[in-house]
């Protein structure tokens, strides 16, 4: 651990954004995958609303400051690709 008051300070501040970026990270990633699950069993419908509740949790976690702005949009992308080569 550091000796300067501002440094230890610093890497308690670090270890609480780090776990609050994983436990963001971790839902946008169950959110995507449950998107797939819902591709891969053909329900359009379901496949639509997880769309839309996938691309709120990347817009909410590009607020958050846990994905780049660009990294969210390419993700939507696909998402989006995906749910338009849907039958």
């Amino acid at each position: 651990m550091a000796n300067i008051k501002s440094k230890q300070k610093r890497v308690l501040t670090n270890e609480k954004s780090r776990q609050r970026n994983k436990s963001v990270r971790s839902a946008v990633r169950t959110e995507i995958r449950k998107f797939h699950a819902a591709v891969e069993t053909g329900d359009k419908a379901a496949a639509e609303k997880q769309l839309r509740v996938a691309s709120r949790a990347l817009d909410k976690s590009v607020s958050k400051g846990v994905f780049h702005r660009n990294a969210a949009a390419n993700k939507k992308s696909g998402l989006a690709t995906a749910f338009n080569k849907m039958d």
